[in-house]
């Protein structure tokens, strides 16, 4: 479904990634751990458009997409929550799911879908999205991106400082997307999170391929996560 071939990118003189590939079918989750620093978030940013790769390629349904202007790509439907959510701070809850909504053209009936998986907007539709806490904010930067109605997700450390009945929440929705057939990749750094959602693992090093593993290879042998990440 979303598939990174040799991706080699960067911010500007400084390379990041080196010959990198991922990817992630439908239905599946698609976890990815690398120390602070190793590349993730530069590689959602080259999927989304924010970085142009220098070589290779990101394919989406067999669709070359690595040159495509970024405000492009939510349009086909690919969902991207990045860390620190990056919310309209200055407009309601109201407006930014309209903002979602709008990317895509979706009516009412999605609407709905996702104020129903997240009912605590609902109640807080004409609150500022500044005014919110942390797991409110996480909340609606959710349900922005699910407003798209994704075919694949991005999400950069959804529960980074998150109590752990928000992070709860954010685990229970990525398995309902799951079986919803949502392919998803999730770059996260604790353990017992990627346990209990991921499919795949895919450890990256200094923007290199590290290694990659089922979620059954791991709890057969767990060292991959010390000898990756350091945990």
């Amino acid at each position: 479904m979303l598939k990174l071939s040799g991706i080699n990118a960067g911010y500007g003189k400084n390379q990041v990634l080196f010959e990198l590939d991922l990817s992630v079918d439908k239905g599946e989750v698609l976890c990815v751990m690398g120390r602070n620093g190793a590349g993730k978030t530069t590689a959602m940013k080259t999927i989304m458009g924010l970085i142009q790769p220098n070589s290779g390629q990101v394919e989406f349904e067999k669709r070359k997409i690595s040159k495509l202007a970024p405000h492009t790509i939510p349009k086909l439907g690919i969902g991207y929550i990045p860390q620190g959510r990056r919310l309209f701070s200055e407009l309601t809850v109201a407006e930014n799911i309209e903002i979602g909504l709008m990317t895509r053209k979706k009516g009412k009936a999605t609407r709905d879908k996702v104020l129903d998986m997240f009912p605590r907007l609902g109640e807080r539709l004409k609150q500022r999205a500044d005014t919110l806490s942390g797991g409110e904010q996480q909340q609606l930067a959710t349900a922005r991106a699910l407003c798209l109605e994704p075919s694949v997700l991005l999400l950069d450390e959804p529960t980074e400082g998150l109590q752990p009945s928000m992070t709860a929440l954010i685990r229970e929705t990525v398995l309902t997307l799951k079986g919803e057939g949502v392919g998803i990749i999730l770059v996260e750094q604790r353990e017992d999170a990627v346990r209990a959602v991921a499919d795949r693992v895919a450890f990256i090093e200094n923007g290199r391929n590290a290694a990659t593993h089922t979620i059954e290879e791991l709890t057969e042998d767990p060292s991959p996560f010390r000898k990756h990440v350091g945990i």
